[in-house]
């Protein structure tokens, strides 16, 4: 490291904690990157790579004027977000969604923080908690926090740790499955990022398979839960599609399994109920099942997942899976920069704060390493404004949830102060969008806010 600013030490490697390390080393400070993978392993990680990717692939929608997943990812990019360029470099077609190149993507943000001189990596793991001297710590350690580092953040404040399930799809290779049967087509014939309105295989069932198929799904085999598992609840963006199945027979079909704005070619009308993949690699030989995360037992996937019309000759890249998720009660533990009331020089950053998503929690990352930055330069940050997307998940994690029900949120346009004026409903979304980005852009460039107030010349 050439600076002789002390640095700021990050815990976990993942989206959060790349991005705060990016934030910080692009301000000036140094940094020392703590990753404990591949000396301990986790749960869901398949590599030791940064950033990896470990659910699904999609951002959700890039849609800056009409969803609020769209805007954080706007105001990421604005703010010089590492994640977002390496997700806008790596865009698979996915309608319109954001969707990446798992590998690639992950590849590109290690390659960038390894380059940057500012940046060390230290492949270890930082059991209990940080060293005293160490006065500057974010703990991005994610859903899947080592048990010593938990069990010592559970001493100091207090709390009994929550937890919930967070369940993976299947992904199929492309050529097993059957396109004489299956087709390509997104919903309404919609075009996203690098898409070209076809960006979902599309897989039919009439009535009489669909029940046969959710039978099937209700009936196989399940994975058992550990003795310490059993009163964990699901987060509801990550339930288990068999969970989904339980609750009503028609579930699915208005679930994720919805046929709106799909049209069999074969049949020249909607089916009964739709199987969707999405591309998962950017040669589009991977192919995963959308809202398909299951904890059905692997040899009951294959079975139940084959009786899909144009998936019965699949051949499984990887099966679902099933892993534990832990999280803060944010609400009450933390202050409104994330720093730890009870130890202030520990901050949280990304799904441990109780953001829940690839894209908050790396927003959420970036907020925390945009706080640090300020606090060793000896400058002010104050928080982005609530009418942002990024200042309505912190506000909501930091306070505006109730600490006595606080469950794990994604960004939503709910979580945002209501807007003046008589707008209804897509007009409505588009003002509170148009608003959050102008407000962010003042949040990041407090001098347009003095422009704006300044007697103009005569």
């Amino acid at each position: 490291m050439t600076s002789s600013t002390k640095p700021v030490h990050i815990v976990g490697g993942g989206l959060a904690g790349s991005e705060a390390a990016w934030q910080l080393a692009s301000a000036g400070v140094p940094v020392v990157l703590h990753e404990m993978r591949p000396v301990r392993g986790t749960e869901a990680h398949l590599t030791e790579n940064l950033a990896e990717l470990v659910c699904s692939n999609s951002f959700r929608s890039d849609d800056a004027a009409n969803n609020a997943v769209g805007v954080i990812h706007e105001e990421m990019r604005r703010a010089g977000s590492l994640i977002m360029r390496a997700a806008d470099t790596h865009k698979l077609p996915a309608g319109g969604a954001l969707a990446v190149d798992r590998h690639g993507f992950s590849a590109a943000v290690q390659e960038a923080l390894l380059a940057h001189p500012l940046v060390e990596l230290r492949r270890e793991e930082v059991a209990g908690l940080p060293p005293e001297d160490w006065d500057s710590v974010i703990l991005a350690t994610g859903p899947l926090t080592s048990p010593a580092l938990a069990d010592a953040i559970g001493k100091i404040t207090g709390e009994a740790e929550l937890a919930f399930f967070d369940a993976i799809a299947p992904i199929v290779h492309h050529e097993s499955i059957d396109m004489s049967i299956a087709w390509k087509q997104s919903r309404y014939d919609k075009v996203g990022p690098g898409g070209d309105g076809a960006d979902y295989i599309n897989c039919p069932m009439e009535k009489p398979e669909y029940e046969a198929f959710v039978a099937a799904l209700l009936a196989g085999e399940k994975t058992e839960f550990k003795e310490w598992e059993h009163n964990t609840p699901y987060f509801n963006g990550c339930q288990p599609i068999e969970v989904i199945a339980s609750t009503g027979p028609q579930t699915l079909r208005f679930g994720p399994m919805k046929p709106v704005g799909l049209r069999d070619p074969r049949t020249d009308r909607r089916p009964w109920a739709v199987v969707q993949l999405r591309q998962d690699n950017a040669l589009g030989t991977l192919w995963n099942i959308v809202g398909f995360q299951t904890k059905l037992k692997h040899a009951e996937q294959v079975r139940v997942f084959r009786t899909i019309p144009g998936l019965q000759n699949a051949e499984f890249a990887r099966l679902g899976g099933l892993h534990r998720n832990t999280f803060l009660n944010s609400p009450r533990l933390l202050d409104t920069t994330l720093r730890l009331k009870a130890m202030p020089r520990l901050r949280f950053a990304g799904q441990i704060t109780g953001c829940e998503g690839y894209v908050e929690s790396a927003a959420v990352g970036l907020m925390a390493g945009r706080f640090a930055a300020a606090e060793r330069l000896g400058t002010v940050q104050p928080p982005p404004p609530l009418t942002t997307a990024m200042g309505a998940i912190l506000g909501h994690i930091t306070g505006g949830a109730d600490a006595t029900t606080f469950q794990p949120m994604n960004v939503n346009f709910g979580l945002f102060p209501p807007i003046e004026g008589h707008f209804k409903g897509k007009e409505r979304k588009q003002a509170m969008a148009i608003r959050a980005l102008r407000d962010f852009d003042r949040w990041l460039n407090p001098s347009l806010d003095k422009l704006a107030q300044a007697p103009s010349a005569a």
